[in-house]
């Protein structure tokens, strides 16, 4: 459908996402604009079904952005309840624990004045707040495409298509996607974003910064048995069943109504192909430290996500002329804390700060790049700095990463007069299998540990099956002749969600793609060990619905 034929919608600003981050910027721009008493257009798109549909996070919130952002949050009614209270570290081994003494942990892993919540129904607040102030929020309508100016500028986004068939005709109910147009776009699309993807690349945002690393988060909700439920409780661990060489651990955080969110995540620079960090989060809760919690409970949810793990060496130049990155599409997240919602928010913040202040210039400026010099002069920066040698310190295995970070954070208080770099992206990180241990993975009991397809179905994951595959293969010849022979197709384990399966057809082996089971959380555009996996946008409205997640 040529560009000319789509329905047009121009703002002033137009946010791709509707997490912390991207809420953050609209709330902030449309305060600014009212404290002035000038109207500035604000427009935010979502892929999810709703607000909060695809948001996945622990989460325990430190509320420091959102203090600032709106300051009577409580009085508000904001989904914030729950104080930690209490809090636990364990160093797990195959049968034993040890629980670290809270006062030899890094500051970083203190929570008191932090808060356990679920950050998909704060988002659903927060689209609220934004929607009370004027902000219009189109849930169901992916950013698909760019629009590029002749000189290279970007003027917002085109949603995807409705209503392609799987061959990639239009079917009979056929709509085309529309054309936001805007003096700035602003994007928020989370962890590893489709169009962030393209941008860094089309501009080349990320020369000169170490590449980024990540992890694959694995969560459950669980209603638990009443004896076992200590609200405000939040208790981390590390060690098994990772092995040493496996930067990982694992999160268990007590909201309130029975409730426990558990949570495992696996560094994504593993090297053995054979490692399955869904059948590893399987394993960990079997562990008799934490299998009593679960034990004459429910689960309620399940879900994934990647998340940045790079840090401060690992941020791409966040500007470029139309536009710029904000949370975890930029790579926010403090590792050392465990949290990047607060981080996310802020840097929305001092985002819509920067914006309201371009679009008052009488030639609002091609690009927004004093955003860049906000963030570093803001609080962001500060813990992305103490932090920044948290996660690279772990390349050495969890028994000296432990130590150096323990010297890095402890004892010097992120103040090393060195920085620490990461030397590869995850996807360059596999060995040969036949270099590789076998696991072997024990099978699920149904009771506390379930395989993928009955987690699949707790995610309420669905789409709309006859559209194009939205997981593309550069070259469909690789996963067989490449990744089947060398790696022993690892995408079969690395998806938490049963998508890549090799499958035997007249005797030779092909992928089979299951698309309609894909929880977007990533992975395998970030983890495909030639690079060969692309994931764009599916038809909007597909994928997860998480509640209370």
């Amino acid at each position: 459908m040529a560009a000319a034929e789509r329905e047009r919608m121009e703002y002033d600003v137009v946010v791709v996402g509707a997490g912390p981050g991207g809420l953050a910027t609209a709330i902030r721009l449309k305060q600014l604009a009212a404290e002035s008493g000038r109207d500035i257009s604000v427009c935010v798109l979502e892929k999810g079904a709703e607000v909060g549909a695809h948001i996945l996070s622990g989460a325990v919130l430190e509320p420091r952005a959102l203090d600032e952002l709106i300051p009577d949050w409580q009085a508000q009614g904001a989904p914030v309840t729950t104080p930690v209270r209490e809090e636990k570290f364990l160093v797990l081994g195959p049968a034993g624990v040890v629980t670290l003494p809270n006062f030899i942990l890094p500051p970083a892993l203190k929570n008191h004045g932090n808060w356990v919540i679920s950050l998909g129904n704060l988002c659903r607040w927060l689209g609220q707040q934004a929607e009370a102030l004027g902000v219009e929020i189109y849930p169901g309508f992916p950013a698909a495409d760019l629009i590029l100016a002749e000189d290279g500028r970007i003027f917002g986004v085109v949603t995807g298509d409705m209503g392609v068939g799987r061959d990639g005709e239009p079917g009979p109910n056929y709509q085309p996607g529309m054309e936001l147009r805007a003096t700035y776009t602003v994007f928020a699309e989370g962890c590893r974003g489709s169009l962030g993807k393209r941008l860094m690349a089309h501009f080349g945002l990320r020369e000169g910064a170490d590449p980024q690393t990540y992890g694959i988060g694995l969560k459950e909700l669980w209603e638990v048995d009443p004896a076992q439920h200590r609200p405000g409780l939040v208790v981390h661990s590390v060690g098994w069943p990772l092995g040493n060489d496996t930067y990982g651990g694992s999160f268990l955080y007590h909201l309130d109504n029975n409730q426990v969110a558990v949570g495992f995540v696996v560094g994504l620079d593993y090297s053995n192909p054979h490692l399955s960090p869904f059948e590893e989060f399987q394993r960990f809760k079997t562990h008799p430290a934490i299998r009593p919690t679960f034990e004459g409970g429910r689960r309620i949810s399940y879900g994934a996500r990647a998340l940045n793990e790079g840090g401060l060496q690992s941020l791409p130049k966040l500007t470029f002329p139309g536009g710029l990155l904000v949370g975890c599409e930029a790579g926010t997240l403090v590792v050392s804390k465990i949290k990047g919602t607060h981080t996310a928010m802020k840097s929305g913040m001092v985002a819509a700060e920067t914006l309201f202040a371009a679009l008052g210039e009488v030639a609002p400026p091609a690009e927004p790049a004093a955003y860049g010099d906000a963030l570093r002069r803001s609080w962001v920066w500060k813990d992305l700095h103490v932090a920044r040698n948290f996660r690279p310190s772990f390349r050495w295995g969890l028994v000296a990463g432990t130590l150096l970070a323990g010297l890095d954070q402890v004892v010097l208080r992120g103040r090393a007069p060195w920085t620490l770099h990461h030397r590869h992206a995850d996807h360059e990180a596999l060995v040969d299998k036949r270099r590789a241990r076998k696991i072997a993975y024990p099978k699920p009991d149904g009771v506390v540990t379930f395989d993928r397809l009955s987690s699949v179905f707790v995610s309420n994951t669905n789409h709309e099956e006859d559209q194009p595959v939205h997981l593309r293969l550069a070259d469909e010849r690789i996963p067989v002749e490449v990744n089947l022979a060398r790696w022993d197709t690892p995408e079969q384990r690395y998806c938490p969600a049963g998508v890549y399966e090799i499958v035997e057809e007249g005797g030779r082996a092909r992928l089979q793609i299951n698309a309609q089971n894909c929880v977007h959380c990533k992975t395998c555009d970030i983890k495909d060990p030639t690079q060969n996996i692309d994931w764009v946008t599916p038809e909007g409205g597909g994928g997860p619905n998480y509640p209370n997640m």
